[in-house]
């Protein structure tokens, strides 16, 4: 049963490293296989108040969405020749993987939701730093690494949602 909270840490670790390292890291170059994440994901979030329409479209019309789901399920994959050793923890593993691509996929479906119960993602995103926040699911991580720099209900946010707000007013007026 010990499995169990490993999992959970392990995972947001592999979480956080992930995100800041490869998708970040190596996403930053057009010609990686990763950057569908920093030219596509960030790209289309920053540019639509959160919203990422690639979830909007089927499975297989979105290729970001597909690289994403194929890498957790590869790595879920990899992780099948220790399952009988340790069933608890690959199982939490696995758990988290498909917990991390619903809540991704719900928050860039429904900012308000994303705001509201995943506000370090949305932070991720939407805060004038990109380069924080890394965790997407828990931000256990992002506490102990000292990455986790709070945006919503800020005096920066309103600001900067107060401007977004009379921008998308003067795109629908003309």
């Amino acid at each position: 049963m010990i499995g169990i909270p490993l999992g959970l840490v392990a995972f947001n670790v592999g979480e956080w490293v992930t995100h800041k390292h490869i998708l970040h890291g190596r996403g930053r170059n057009r010609d990686s296989f990763w950057a569908f994440h920093w030219h596509e994901h960030h790209h289309e979030v920053r540019k639509n108040d959160h919203v990422d329409p690639d979830y909007q479209k089927p499975f297989l019309q979105s290729s970001a969405r597909r690289k994403e789901a194929f890498a957790l399920m590869g790595v879920s994959a990899a992780l099948l020749p220790i399952a009988p050793v340790a069933p608890f923890f690959v199982g939490t593993l696995w758990y988290g993987a498909a917990r991390y691509y619903q809540i991704h996929k719900k928050s860039h479906l429904d900012p308000e939701w994303a705001r509201e119960n995943v506000p370090w993602h949305y932070d991720h995103h939407m805060a004038p730093d990109q380069n924080a926040n890394w965790c997407v699911t828990r931000p256990w991580f992002d506490h102990v690494m000292g990455t986790r720099k709070p945006y919503v209900g800020t005096e920066r946010e309103a600001k900067d949602r107060d401007r977004r707000a009379r921008r998308a007013a003067r795109k629908a007026a003309a």
